[in-house]
C-alpha cells in the first residue's frame, strides 16, 4: 500500500501547487480504505508535513488525498538571489547572512560606492530625457543627502576632516559624470533601471537583477542589448569575459529576457575613469560580452547558483571574513559579539 499511497501523494499534490513534490510516506492502519499517513514534503522551495486522510470512491474508482494539516517553513532563507547577494555570500558568509537574510543593512559605504551611486543617479536622469546639467544636479543632489553615518570615512575621525572628505567626494563625482557625459554613448533607450525577477528552469531560486538601461541591439533590431555604467578609479584588465561582468551579465540576461521577451545579444559595460588619464586618452572604455558565445558561462553559472543555493540550506555556522576590503571589519565584530549565533 505504501508505494500507491506514495504516487496518490504525488499526483494530488501536482495538481494543488503545479510543482514536482518529493514525497516521504508511512503509512498508518491496516485496513485500506480509509486510512491515514504521515506526509513531509518539498515543493516550490517550501518544505511542509501533515496528516492526509486516504478516501477512496467507489462509484469513481478513484483515490483522493486531502490534507487534514499542513505547516510550512521556507526551504530557503532568501526568496532570490541577484549579483550583489551571490558575490557577498561568496565573499564573506557572514555579512551576507545579517544583510540579505536578517535584512540589517546597517554597514557605511565607502566613498567610491557613493560617488558611483550618484552617477549612476545622474545618467539615469539623463538618458530618461533630462539635460545633462538637469542630471548632473539630480546626481549631486543624491550625494549630498547621504547622510555622514552611511559614509565610511576612513582615517577622518574629526568633524573638519570629514567635511573635507565630503567636498573631495563632490569634486570626484563631478569631474567623472562630466567625463562621460562630454561624449555620452546614444541608444534607443527601452528601459531605464529596469528591475525584474526571473524564475529559471532549472534553477531553484528566481534570480533577481536591475538593469542601467535596456536597449535596441545594433546587431539585431528585433533584440536588446544591456547597459551597464561603473565608475572607477582604473580600468579592469580582464575585459569583456572579467568574472564579475559575467555573473552580473547572467543575472540581467535572464531577467531582461523574461521582462521584455526578446532575445537579449549583449551585455555591454561602459567604464568611466574618475582620474584623468595623463596620455589625455579616452576616460570611457567599452566592453562587449555577446550571449551567443557563452555556452560554457551559462553552464557555470548554472552550477554555481545551483550549488549556492545547496550550501544556504544546510545548517551551518556563518563566518567573518576579516581580509574583506568592503564589510570585513563589520562581519568581525558581528561575530566577536556572537550576534549571529
Amino acid at each position: 500500500m505504501e508505494t500507491k499511497y506514495t504516487r496518490l501523494a504525488i499526483a494530488s499534490m501536482r495538481n494543488s501547487a503545479n510543482a514536482e513534490a518529493t514525497v516521504s510516506i508511512s503509512v498508518k492502519g491496516e485496513t485500506p480504505f480509509p486510512a491515514s499517513c504521515e506526509v513531509s514534503y518539498s515543493s516550490q522551495g517550501c518544505e511542509a508535513s501533515g496528516l492526509f486522510i486516504i478516501l477512496y470512491r467507489k462509484n469513481t474508482q478513484r483515490y483522493t488525498v486531502a490534507m487534514a494539516r499542513r505547516t510550512k517553513t521556507p526551504l530557503y532563507p532568501i526568496k532570490h538571489w541577484s549579483h550583489s547577494s551571490l558575490v557577498s555570500f561568496l565573499r564573506n558568509q557572514l555579512a551576507w547572512y545579517k544583510r540579505y537574510v536578517e535584512n540589517v543593512r546597517d554597514t557605511p559605504s565607502t566613498p567610491a560606492g557613493i560617488i558611483g551611486r550618484s552617477g549612476h543617479v545622474a545618467l539615469q536622469h539623463f538618458y530618461s530625457g533630462l539635460s545633462k546639467e538637469a542630471g548632473i544636479a539630480l546626481g549631486l543632489e543624491y550625494l549630498r543627502n547621504v547622510p555622514d553615518f552611511e559614509v565610511q570615512f576612513g582615517k577622518a575621525k574629526t568633524k573638519s576632516a570629514q567635511k573635507k572628505k565630503r567636498a573631495s567626494m563632490e569634486r570626484d563625482y563631478l569631474r567623472a559624470v562630466s567625463y562621460y557625459l562630454a561624449r555620452p554613448p546614444r541608444h534607443k533607450v527601452l528601459g531605464v533601471e529596469v528591475m525584474a525577477t526571473a524564475s529559471v528552469e532549472g534553477l531553484p531560486i528566481p534570480l533577481k537583477a536591475i538593469s542601467d538601461l535596456v536597449v535596441v541591439s545594433r546587431i539585431d533590431p528585433k533584440a536588446v542589448d544591456i547597459i551597464d555604467h561603473k565608475f572607477v578609479d582604473s580600468f579592469s584588465k580582464s575585459g569583456a569575459r572579467k568574472p564579475l561582468f559575467v555573473i552580473q551579465a547572467m543575472f540581467n540576461y535572464y531577467t531582461v529576457q523574461t521582462l521584455y521577451g526578446k532575445p537579449v545579444k549583449r551585455f555591454i559595460v561602459y567604464e568611466c575613469k574618475k582620474t584623468r588619464n595623463a596620455d589625455g586618452s579616452s576616460q570611457l572604455k567599452k566592453y562587449v560580452l555577446n550571449f551567443d558565445e557563452c555556452e560554457e558561462e551559462f553552464e557555470v553559472f548554472h552550477r554555481l547558483i545551483k550549488d549556492a543555493s545547496l550550501e544556504i540550506t544546510r545548517e551551518r555556522l556563518y563566518l567573518p571574513n576579516p581580509s574583506d576590503m568592503f564589510e570585513g571589519e563589520n562581519s568581525f565584530e558581528v561575530y566577536k559579539m556572537g550576534l549571529a549565533e
